[in-house]
């Protein structure tokens, strides 16, 4: 399975995505699910996928065939609604191409979902949503982020904290957040964690690293935040109808 988040700030747009693809009792896979395309000072584009590995794969080596047949980086494109449409096209085509060849495989699930974010010369920095069929949403300010993969054990911390005009510092320890309670209660989701900042009006990739099982940071953070839940847990009052008169207890 797979666990991957984007985020968009007023300051600019996050992204991280763990990295294993098959968990089971002696073999775990892992594989980077994060893609790159960067032209300093014309644009930063940034993929991250769940679903199907060959087709995720598949998916990002046409879109990089492409900027060689095309002699045209992504970067160099009018708009990221342009590439997310380029995106959804080339995913739609993969899938059909692949089921085309696979007949009498019907139990094989071929679906993948990216998430595209960036920012290119002359627009704001846009995310966009792209689903197996294709099409895709963008996000906006009552939406300010996106997840794909194993996504319901890290979403109520998302819901509580992230809006727009929060600091990209509190929502990288946000974000966080919801990948530790995601390797908590999935195995299929695990370290290391690809993490990507595009900061607006950078026209680059501003800060790009990996959080792996080494990382004191993160080891802390995941202690920290266990810790005080369960102090928090502790301190919340009983329901009044579960009181206990005291000729009631034994």
């Amino acid at each position: 399975m797979t666990y991957c988040v984007a985020i968009a700030l007023e300051q600019g747009l996050l992204f991280a995505s763990d990295s294993r693809t098959n968990a089971g009792v002696d073999h775990v896979s892992s594989f980077c699910k994060m893609s790159i395309f960067e032209q300093v000072g014309q644009g930063a584009i940034v993929l991250l996928n769940s679903g199907n590995l060959a087709t995720t794969q598949q998916v990002v080596s046409r879109l990089r065939k492409h900027e060689m047949l095309h002699d045209r980086a992504l970067t160099s494109m009018d708009s990221l609604f342009s590439v997310a449409e380029l995106v959804g096209e080339t995913l739609r085509a993969v899938i059909a191409h692949t089921k085309g060849e696979t007949i009498g495989q019907s139990d094989v699930d071929f679906s993948a979902t990216f998430l595209v974010g960036g920012q290119l010369r002359g627009e704001a920095a846009r995310l966009f949503l792209v689903y197996p069929q294709g099409n895709f949403i963008e996000s906006t300010v009552d939406t300010p982020f996106f997840q794909i993969g194993e996504s319901k054990y890290g979403k109520p911390i998302l819901d509580r904290v992230i809006r727009p005009e929060i600091a990209m510092s509190e929502a990288v320890k946000c974000m966080l957040v919801s990948f530790d309670s995601t390797i908590k209660s999935n195995l299929s989701v695990g370290l290391p964690i690809d993490f990507a900042l595009v900061k607006q009006n950078q026209l680059k990739i501003a800060q790009r690293f990996r959080i792996d099982v080494d990382d004191h940071y993160f080891r802390d953070l995941r202690q920290g935040w266990g810790q005080g839940l369960r102090k928090v847990f502790n301190e919340l009052p009983v329901p009044d109808w579960l009181a206990l008169d005291d000729a009631d207890q034994v």
